[in-house]
């Protein structure tokens, strides 16, 4: 198919924790009720080669919380949505004690968790091992963090390992590079909707936070969304200004 599209939607943790890298489960249910009756084809990232038809959606999560397999994968299943869950391979059975994470922390799944839901057919991609910011590595850990974590998740699963997300999104050309020569795709935070001729290793995502508003949500899957990326964009522009940084 030469052109497409693929709303990739961006989770946590689905709880009620503050912040917002949670998402209430009540929100959750609701977001995966109007996914549902929307119609549109649930993928995981391994369709992009080929999408099955001209918009599809993905539902990725990020870290590997608990609250996946006790919160999220119920309602997933029920629904017969295959998500893909990005892990920090080094980390898991512990929490997201990293910089940057909650307070207090929240734990992540451990192996047996992930093996069992592998088994029921939850896909399952690399977050590097230890969750830095692989942007300020040197070569050498650079390549441990972005192979190592795959390499971790396909001994354990017994199957190759072919997405990858980097950690806070924060990527340059030499995570890009590195990406490139282990995964298929690999998917960051910047905000919008992925399409035929993006960077397969550069792919944007839409952060679930924005859509706790199920109206709003509910546009966004009958296409009349692009005023609000807009506007969110732009206000990150503003933010990433004020605190001199990029997004």
């Amino acid at each position: 198919m030469s052109a497409w599209q693929a709303d990739i939607l961006m989770y946590h943790s689905i709880s009620d924790a503050p912040g917002p890298t949670s998402i209430a489960p009540e929100v959750f249910k609701a977001q995966m009720q109007a996914l549902a009756d929307s119609g549109l084809p649930v993928v995981t990232p391994d369709a992009l080669a080929n999408p099955p038809a001209p918009r599809v959606v993905i539902i990725s999560f990020d870290d590997g919380f608990e609250d996946f397999a006790d919160t999220a994968w119920p309602i997933l299943r029920d629904h017969g949505f295959c998500p893909i869950v990005y892990l920090p391979s080094g980390l898991m059975g512990g929490s997201d004690s990293w910089a940057g994470g909650n307070i207090p922390a929240r734990p992540l799944m451990g192996w047996d968790k992930v093996e069992a839901l592998a088994a029921e057919g939850v896909c399952f991609g690399a977050h590097s091992v230890t969750h830095p910011d692989l942007t300020t590595l040197d070569a050498l850990m650079l390549e441990e963090e972005v192979s190592g974590s795959g390499q971790d998740i396909a001994a354990r699963l017994g199957q190759p390992t072919r997405h990858f997300a980097p950690p806070y999104g924060a990527s340059n050309s030499s995570v890009l590079r590195q990406t490139a020569q282990h995964y298929d795709t690999s998917v960051g935070t910047r905000l919008g909707v992925a399409k035929a001729g993006d960077d397969m290793h550069d792919l944007p995502r839409l952060e679930m936070f924005y859509f706790n508003n199920i109206a709003r949500w509910k546009a966004h899957l009958a296409g009349r969304g692009g005023p609000y990326l807009t506007a969110r964009r732009a206000m990150r522009g503003i933010r990433a200004m004020v605190r001199g940084k990029s997004w």
